[in-house]
C-alpha cells in the first residue's frame, strides 16, 4: 500500500479529518509503517498505522476507525 503526501484522509464515516504531512518509512526495507495527516483545527497532527486503514486509492485514504473513536482516545 502506498500513501502519498497530500492526499486527503477520511475516517470511516466519511469525515474529512486532514492530509498526509509525514510519513514514516521502516530504514531496512522502505515500507510505510505509519503516517501523520495535519489538521487544521485543532491544531495537532494524527498518527496512524497501516492496518487503520480501510482503503487508499489515488489521493484519498478512508479509515476503519471514525472521528468519534479518535477523539474518546485522547
Amino acid at each position: 500500500m502506498e500513501i502519498e503526501y497530500g492526499a486527503e484522509v477520511i475516517d470511516r464515516d466519511g469525515k474529512v479529518l486532514g492530509t498526509v504531512n509525514y510519513v514514516i518509512r521502516n530504514s531496512w526495507t522502505g515500507e510505510i509503517s505509519k503516517f501523520m495527516v495535519r489538521r487544521e483545527s485543532p491544531d495537532r497532527g494524527l498518527l496512524f498505522s497501516l492496518e487503520e486503514v480501510l482503503e487508499a486509492a489515488n489521493s484519498k485514504i478512508k479509515l476503519s476507525i471514525s472521528l468519534d473513536e479518535l477523539n474518546g482516545n485522547m
